[in-house]
């Protein structure tokens, strides 16, 4: 299980969003869920809303209701386009895909 106890901190150190990223990649749903709040907010890395997205639909796979929370959330702020690519980034992983905009919950027509 990833540690989280420095999230509060991470803004500006990008050495530890790497690592719970990594952790994200083995599994972790906890890191998962991290790698997408990381993402969404630009804590130690450029704001990526695709990658928050996929990180999120990956922890929410693993029962993590929070994620799903905050994926809505992002969701929202994803154009078109952005959540195109999160589809498709999702589905080059094997992983379950939202059939639309409207699936994601929360999304906002632009």
């Amino acid at each position: 299980m990833a540690d989280l106890s420095g999230m509060g901190l991470l803004r500006n150190d990008p050495e530890m969003a790497a690592r719970l990223i990594a952790e994200a990649e083995r599994g972790d749903m906890d890191a998962q869920y991290a790698a997408g709040l990381i993402y969404a907010e630009g804590r130690g890395v450029e704001p990526d809303l695709v990658q928050a997205f996929f990180w999120l639909s990956r922890a929410i796979e693993q029962g993590d209701a929070d994620a799903e929370k905050l994926r809505r959330h992002v969701a929202s702020r994803m154009s078109d386009s952005e959540f195109e690519q999160a589809r498709r980034l999702l589905e080059a992983f094997g992983r379950v895909v939202v059939s639309g905009p409207d699936a994601a919950g929360g999304r906002r027509r632009h």
